[in-house]
């Protein structure tokens, strides 16, 4: 079976045979599979009137277990936002009912972001509606097959997730 990046690697080893067109056998199908994801990803939080970036300040707060309730810094560190656009991420959950902002008890100046009931049935909703699209995309892969893909790309994205090998 024959793809578009089949197609071109075939045209640059023609017009370029002069480089080393492999990286590109890898890496353009990532690159076009993050599309499809990112389409997909749209599509699902979208059925639930979801943003991505709400979508992955829900889940971090849905992630942390009960009480569902991180500091900004927390969601920073999960996001990977900057603490402006965190704050303004928040207020805007917050408008929306979907999270509220606490007192710290351990910290008299801080706050802590709980999930609300409402913000918690939307991002498991998402969440569901995500897996099934993803569920979909790798549905050519046999399991086995699926968690040898996992362990490959595990193995490219953890140096830049600084996880210990």
């Amino acid at each position: 079976m024959e793809d578009e990046v089949d197609r071109l690697v075939a045209a640059w080893r023609r017009e370029r045979p002069d480089l080393d067109v492999e990286p590109l056998e890898v890496l353009s199908r990532v690159s076009r599979l993050a599309r499809h994801l990112d389409r997909a990803r749209r599509l699902a939080f979208s059925e639930h009137s979801l943003e991505p970036w709400e979508f992955d300040v829900l889940t971090a707060l849905r992630r942390a277990g009960s009480p569902y309730q991180l500091s900004p810094g927390q969601l920073l560190t999960q996001t990977l936002v900057t603490s402006g656009t965190m704050t303004n991420r928040i207020d805007r959950l917050a408008k929306k009912g979907l999270v509220e902002r606490l007192p710290d008890p351990s910290d008299r100046r801080g706050v802590l972001v709980r999930l609300t009931e409402e913000g918690q049935d939307r991002a498991d909703q998402a969440l569901s509606g995500l897996l099934e699209q993803e569920r979909a995309i790798l549905s050519e892969l046999s399991p086995a097959q699926r968690g040898e893909l996992a362990a490959l790309l595990r193995q490219l994205t953890a140096p830049f997730d600084n996880i210990p090998s």
